[in-house]
């Protein structure tokens, strides 16, 4: 049985499919190819993905009801692919739940270091059956623990399934309490001072957090109006 992790290309233009196909495999992953939402979505709960690069425009069920879809029972990256580059899509697909949103065309090589990235920080929780603990790298509130290590978040008592990003911002703004930083800040410190994004994509993972963690009496999310965000304790 192979142990490579495994990535689900759902495009429905064959030959970019297989041209990154053809990468990620010359970098020891293993791949399954899709040309439908119908058949990703198939291909899912099958193929059991580690990691799945989506294309936006598909026939029948496109790339947004999929993201919905999977979203519904799965936290797997998600790595989306489009041609449209608006502000509006971006936001659309972050808030949907993808980890990331690469506009085509874009540099193979580019999408393979991204694919990295994001599983070095990935750890998919639903295959761990130990409780997140504080061992490691992690920051410890009243109801609040975050690993950093292990990629846990412990609210209330209760494991909290969230994506790789979500996590790094909420641990990196948790580490430094009522410190303010910009948006720009948490771009450079989270994506990184190479990603080509909106600083909206910090309000949109700072609004999915807060449908997560709620304000405590001893804590919350706070933003800092014409500025940026801070992790507030009181």
């Amino acid at each position: 049985m192979s142990n490579k992790p495994k990535i689900l290309i759902v495009d429905d233009d064959e030959n970019i499919a297989e041209l990154i196909s053809l990468y990620l495999i010359k970098e020891c992953f293993e791949t399954e190819i899709v040309h439908d939402g119908e058949s990703a979505l198939r291909a899912f709960n099958e193929f059991e993905p580690n990691l799945i690069l989506l294309d936006l425009m598909l026939p029948g069920i496109d790339g947004y009801q999929v993201c919905r879809e999977i979203r519904k029972d799965s936290n797997v990256p998600i790595i989306m692919l489009s041609a449209k580059g608006e502000v509006f899509d971006k936001v659309l697909g972050l808030e949907l739940g993808a980890d990331d949103y690469m506009i085509k065309p874009f540099d193979t090589k580019e999408l393979v270091a991204r694919v990295k990235a994001i599983l070095r920080r990935y750890v998919n929780t639903n295959s761990d059956n130990s409780s997140p603990d504080e061992t490691g790298d992690y920051v410890s509130y009243p109801d609040l623990t975050i690993n950093i290590t292990n990629y846990s978040v412990v609210y209330m008592g209760a494991n909290i399934d969230m994506p790789p990003k979500e996590m790094e911002l909420l641990y990196f703004l948790a580490k430094s309490p009522n410190r303010v930083f910009s948006r720009e800040q948490l771009l450079d410190n989270i994506w990184g001072y190479e990603y080509i994004g909106d600083t909206r994509t910090v309000d949109v993972h700072i609004k999915r957090l807060r449908e997560k963690i709620h304000d405590h009496q001893k804590w919350r999310l706070s933003t800092v109006w014409g500025v940026g965000y801070k992790f507030e304790t009181r």
